[in-house]
């Protein structure tokens, strides 16, 4: 039992370091790709509710695409594709040399592309959920129709949507785990390599389990804070 211990510690030996630092990569990856999936999402939504035919149907493709991909094998489109895409173009600018794809921002880009196709959707649900008349409401007031979404309409988009988005959360941490597959050092890659070379599996991944869990609860406890706060400044309005 002690020697498992030290194995998980931080002292000679220890792999603490190591797992903890994929922690950090995990999380890191997570909290960058959110913001680029939500953007995404929310244009792809605003796509899709658009009167040009062109534009709703590449929403619509869009979706259909990476929801209906495997989030692994978008990950390996993503960058192994980009990488093969940047080489032809260096080689089209004169530049012979090889060019590699950061394994962080690749896993950032395929997790963000997965997670905007699902937030669209809820977003766009958001919309539906919101009458008319509320933008009726602000323009009649004479606001435009910018400031009718920032001021009217987005502050009740933001508390209807926020439920969804949090289970989207939940699930993006978890597939942050996809990216060990491309060679970046998060939990699930650092706890592998521990369990390989100390032939202490079970005790290794059963830690990544632990640390996944505890990630877990603390995104339910700070998404509850946010679903209060959102309540409170709509109940104010």
């Amino acid at each position: 039992m002690e020697g498992s211990i030290a194995l998980l510690g931080f002292g000679e030996g220890g792999w603490g370091p190591s797992i903890a630092s994929g922690v950090l990569v995990t999380v890191s990856l997570a909290l960058a790709t959110l913001p680029v999936g939500l953007a995404i999402g929310f244009f792809v939504a605003l796509g899709k509710q658009s009167p040009e035919r062109s534009v709703k149907l590449a929403a619509n493709m869009y979706t259909t695409i990476f929801r209906g991909l495997p989030e692994l094998l978008t990950l390996f489109v993503v960058y192994f594709g980009a990488q093969i895409g940047i080489q032809k173009l260096g080689q089209l600018l004169g530049y012979q040399g090889t060019i590699g794809i950061n394994s962080f921002i690749a896993g950032m880009f395929a997790l963000g592309a997965v997670f905007s196709s699902y937030a669209s959707e809820v977003f766009l649900s958001a919309f539906r959920a919101i009458p008319k008349g509320q933008y009726e409401g602000g323009y009649a007031i004479g606001l435009s129709s910018g400031q009718t979404m920032r001021k009217v309409i987005l502050p009740q988009l933001i508390r209807i949507a926020l439920p969804g988005l949090a289970n989207l959360w939940m699930i993006l941490l978890k597939d942050t785990a996809l990216v060990s597959a491309i060679g970046l050092a998060d939990i699930l890659r650092q706890t592998g390599v521990a369990a390989r070379v100390t032939k202490h599996a079970f005790l290794f991944f059963g830690a990544a389990c632990m640390i996944y869990l505890v990630l877990a609860i603390l995104s339910s406890f700070v998404i509850d804070a946010i679903e209060r706060s959102s309540a409170k400044s709509g109940a104010k309005r």
